[in-house]
């Protein structure tokens, strides 16, 4: 037994890189949003789109990246996701070029679907090699460890690139995107001498069964894909929007900061979901997912709603890059309502991993198609934060953060009662 654990430690540890591309690519829009804004006159509704364009790829790509699981396996179909990444990102690069938002638009999509692809294959995966409850759960926890390393890089980085406001343009970010390709072409070779279990994968000769049942005849799976959807929308939004609340100018609640200083500020938020999920990692295997989900969902409604009703007046020192006179790390002023925001990255940090366990809990052998329409409502992603978007240009940015408290309540609940299965009579083997 030791020995069959020993090993899964290479397809694991390549879960964990795909994690990192995952997470790299997928922050590239809340920076960007920041370029078009200024290159294109975007408003906050249109600096989303984005979002939009990568995470609605995810309503298209889910169900069908689950068939591919199932028909081709992990390997194939994650060496199909990361050559689809290479192409969504170099056309992003090729939007500077052309001083283009729509094809950064439709690079952005394209990006979306090698993420959703990517998605499909590391969650399940990690899941089945930990053998599915806390130990799965683990699992998923520290590959989001990984995630969120990427996730933190991505805004301070391309913050830092984008220099004085008045050189905002999409060419600035072209050193982060040559390394999103960069990763993407050492990983397909790495990938691609890589053995990877498959435990997933049907043979096309087997004659199919017709069965009754699937991942939508338990209640528990339907309201978690709601969960899914919200969560990762709660996810983008809460960092996004800041960066535009700091980065924008005093409109609306505005405060035109220097675009590195937001951009690492809203870094401390990705930082602290590695912190968290360092910390879900080390007690994931004791703290049942329903528990771990009604605490952080709770704490972070109460952040939430303090945030809300901070004065914009009202600041606090937090650390930052400063970009002006080379780079350097300083204290700076930020409202303290934005303080509480990237608190929330502790919260937001093990849900994720605590939903995904919490909804394909019970599921047996639909746990790969369950896989496919988990990442359909990935989506959400970008169409809360859209959503967001449409109500800061109507109010202002700090309002607009009720969207995301109505989102983290339904989360609540799910993990208070909607998790529960109740499905328990349905053959799973």
């Amino acid at each position: 037994m030791t020995t069959e654990k020993k090993s899964y430690a290479l397809p694991i540890a390549m879960m964990f890189a795909l994690f990192f591309m995952i997470a790299f690519v997928t922050g590239l829009p809340s920076p960007m949003g920041v370029i078009v804004a200024k290159q294109f006159g975007a408003s906050s509704f249109e600096s989303n789109l984005g979002f939009f364009a990568n995470f609605i790829a995810y309503a298209f790509m889910g169900i069908p990246a689950g068939m591919m699981l199932k028909r081709i396996g992990y390997k194939k179909t994650a060496l199909s996701a990361i050559t689809v990444g290479f192409i969504g990102v170099g056309v992003q690069f090729l939007s500077g070029q052309a001083h283009s938002f729509t094809v950064y638009l439709i690079g952005a999509f394209i990006s979306g679907f090698s993420m959703c692809m990517l998605n499909t294959v590391v969650n399940p995966m990690l899941n089945t090699l930990g053998g599915g409850g806390n130990k799965g759960n683990q699992l998923i926890q520290f590959g989001g460890s990984i995630n969120s390393v990427a996730a933190t890089i991505t805004p301070m980085l391309v913050g830092y690139l984008m220099g004085a406001e008045a050189g905002r343009t999409i060419e600035k970010a072209n050193p982060a995107l040559f390394l999103a390709m960069g990763i993407f072409a050492l990983a397909f070779i790495v990938l691609a001498f890589v053995k990877i279990p498959e435990p997933h994968i049907t043979s096309k000769t087997l004659v199919k069964e017709k069965d009754p049942y699937g991942p939508m005849s338990f209640r528990h799976f339907i309201l978690g894909i709601i969960a899914i959807f919200v969560y990762v929308g709660v996810e983008i939004g809460i960092p996004s929007t800041a960066n535009l609340l700091m980065t924008q100018p005093l409109v609306k609640g505005g405060l035109a900061m220097d675009a590195a200083v937001a951009g690492s500020v809203v870094g401390t938020y990705w930082l602290l979901m590695l912190v968290g999920r360092l910390l879900g990692a080390a007690v994931g295997a004791k703290i049942s997912s329903k528990l771990m989900m009604g605490v952080v969902s709770s704490v972070a409604l109460v952040l939430l709603v303090i945030a809300i009703f901070c004065p914009l007046n009202v600041s606090v020192s937090m650390p930052a890059i400063q970009s002006e006179g080379g780079f350097s790390f300083a204290l700076v002023k930020v409202p303290l309502s934005v303080m509480f925001f990237v608190l929330c990255g502790l919260c937001t940090s093990v849900m994720w991993g605590s939903i995904f366990n919490l909804a394909v809990e019970g599921l047996g052998k639909y746990t790969a198609a369950a896989s496919g329409l988990f990442m359909v409502m990935v989506c959400g992603g970008g169409i809360l934060p859209l959503l967001q978007g449409f109500v800061a240009d109507r109010t202002n940015y700090i309002s607009s953060y009720w969207v995301i408290v109505v989102a983290v309540a339904y989360m609540l609940f799910y993990a208070l009662i909607g998790s529960k299965n109740v499905n328990k009579n349905i053959v799973t083997k």
